[in-house]
This record gives C-alpha cells, structure tokens and sequence, in this order.
C-alpha cells in the first residue's frame, strides 16, 4: 500500500509522475501535484535533498490529494524527517544510504509512520563493488543491487516494499526487470529512465514499457521525460490504454488522412483532442475520413464519425449507424455528442454507488 492506492496483486497498474518544482516552495509543489491528481496520477514523487524540502513536505503532505512518495538519495535522515512529515512511502536508493544500521534506522521510521519503500536501484548509481564485480552496469549489477537490498528489509521483518531497477538503455532495463521479476515477488515499479524530451522519451519508454507490461511485468509505473509532470501522465495512460490494462478518458482512433478523405481529419482530431481533455471517463471514438474503414471501425468504438461525400457524413452511436451530420457542425456536435455520454455515464456510476449505499444500510438494519 502506497497510502490508500494499492500496488501489485490484482491492483490496477498505478499511474505515478515526480514534481519538477523546488519542494521547499510548497505552494507551487502543491499546484503541480493537483494538476497531475487531476490529469490521473494516482501516485506523486517529490524530492527531498536537504532539511528545508523535508520540513515543507509536512504541508505538501497534508494538503495533496493522492499519496506522496519522499524521493531520498544521499541521506538517511531525510528519510526519517520525511516519514515524520507524512510521506506514504519512502524511495531510497540503496547505493546511496550508507551503512546497513541507517538502513535499518529508516526502516524503524516507516514502521513508526505507516510507510512502505521503494528500493531504487538506477543504473548510473550502482554500487562500487558491483561496478568493479561487473565491470559494467548490466542486468546482472541491477538484480543483484535489488535482491542485496531487499534482503536487508526483508531480515528486518519489512515487507512493504517495491522495487525498480532502471536504466537510460531500454535493453538493460528490460533485461534487468525480466530478470528481476524471475529472482523475487514483490511489486515491481517500472520505467526507463532519463528518456529524453516529450517526443523521444515516450517512445523510447513505450518500447521498454510496452515489452514489460506486455509480459505482465510491472505494477506500477511511471514515464521519465523532459516535460511537465501532466504529460509524464497522459503518456502512461495512452501506453496502458494501448495495452487494454487501463481506461481513462477519451480514447480516439483516427486515420492518418489521404486523398480520399472527405473532411480535414488531422485539424478535427486535434481540436477533438484538445477539447476533450476534461473527460474522464472512458468513451472511445473514432475519426475516419472516408468509407473504406469508417465504418468498420465505427462498430467497435463508442461514437464514430465516417466521412462521405457532398459535405455530409455519417455518425455512429455504439458501432450503429445514427444520423448524418454537415462540415459546418463537425466539431462541436462530437464534442456535445462525447460529453453527453460521459454525463450519462457519471450518473450511472452516482446510482450505483448510491443503491449499494443502500443495500449496505439494508444490511446494517437487519443486524
């Protein structure tokens, strides 16, 4: 448990980003946070290098709405500071801390304060030993880092943790957490490190990750990218919507558009996109710009749009055909269209939660 949201097991792949603010300014640390909760991060890390980060936490923590992981690199007693301030789980990186005895003195700390850890081991970070051992990091380095550490917890009756071992090489870090995944059961958090900028670093992270949880490897995750925090989020959505092992929001299916299309498709796409970014609940529509595919695709989303001739088009209404509709009210009747049916959908979800509401009072009074 990483405060209220579970990790591993049956739990949904959780979804986490890292602030890129100063944490001593918790203000804007908490604007930042509330803005990545909203976009669907179940989880936020934020960093705590000196005494001053760790104080602000304090606040940080108790006003973010979804649980924070302290991020601890070199010293031990920011880990504890942390644990005191509220984190809901501890990242060390075991190369870093030091002695087994602070190990283990952190390890009283998130015991005292209801945390769990993550053991981070990264592959420009890696023991002397082990660099000297293996000349090199290799997935070898990375397991053996992980399974020394987790040893140190598991010897000290700890058992809340996760692990990652990752690296910038998307060969080492999957080679690394497919070894890892063989060696040990316990919640494995995935990624691949420093990935580059918003374009690069998704794709690059959509290889490894994509090969990872492909093979049911990874419990939680995060996409390391040069951008903000938001878009760390979205790309992790789109990879496990891609995946079909997580739904949030509007997903659009689109042709790349050809000489056959019968309305701008790359510019209705992009508006649809931008437009729908507030829905969150999970409505697929496609957007094709002829009959070729159209309709095929049509019948397997949610709302479809097939282009046809003379400026009229037909829309679909879950893969049935519905009505046709003109150029001049594309955009806006779709985006009516969606919203309409997330409302209806958030109303279904209202009555059921209510009626069990019910039935549990039902129950109660039985009693």
């Amino acid at each position: 448990m990483v405060g209220n949201v579970p990790v591993g097991g049956d739990a949904p792949i959780s979804v986490q980003t890292m602030t890129n603010t100063l944490t001593t300014d918790a203000e804007a640390t908490i604007v930042q946070i509330n803005a990545a909760a909203e976009g669907g991060a179940d989880i936020v890390r934020v960093s705590c290098p000196d005494e001053e980060s760790t104080t602000a936490l304090r606040t940080i923590c108790k006003n973010s709405p979804v649980p924070i992981v302290a991020d601890i690199h070199f010293h031990y007693r920011r880990a504890i500071e942390a644990a005191e301030a509220g984190a809901a789980c501890l990242r060390i990186n075991p190369g870093n801390i030091g002695k087994a005895e602070r190990v283990r003195e952190v390890i009283k700390a998130a015991c005292d304060h209801g945390c769990s850890m993550r053991i981070g081991v990264n592959a420009g970070s890696l023991e002397r030993h082990l660099l000297e051992k293996y000349a090199e990091p290799c997935p070898d380095a990375l397991v053996e880092s992980a399974l020394d550490h987790a040893r140190i917890l598991q010897d000290n009756d700890f058992h809340e943790f996760k692990i990652s071992v990752k690296a910038s090489d998307v060969f080492l870090a999957v080679g690394a957490y497919q070894q890892l995944a063989e060696a040990i059961d316990c919640p494995l958090h995935i990624g691949i490190t420093e990935a580059g900028g918003l374009r690069a670093g998704t794709v690059k992270s959509a290889i490894g990750l994509g090969n990872l949880l492909w093979a049911g490897i990874g419990d939680t995750v995060r996409v390391s990218l040069s951008a903000e925090p938001t878009e760390e989020v979205k790309a992790a959505y789109e990879m496990l919507k891609s995946l079909g092992l997580r739904r949030r929001g509007v997903t659009v299916i689109s042709c790349p558009s050809c000489a056959r299309q019968q309305f701008n498709v790359i510019e209705t796409v992009q508006i649809i996109e931008d437009r729908l970014q507030h829905i969150n609940e999970p409505i697929s529509v496609s957007i094709i710009g002829c009959v070729v595919n159209g309709p095929g695709e049509a019948r397997e989303t949610d709302i479809g749009l097939t282009g046809g001739g003379k400026g009229t088009h037909q829309i679909y209404v879950s893969g049935l055909a519905d009505h046709r509709l003109s150029n001049e009210d594309l955009v806006e009747h779709i985006v009516g269209m969606v919203e309409e049916r997330a409302d209806k959908i958030k109303a279904e979800k209202a009555a059921e939660i209510q009626q069990e509401k019910m039935r549990s009072k039902g129950a109660v009074e039985t009693l």
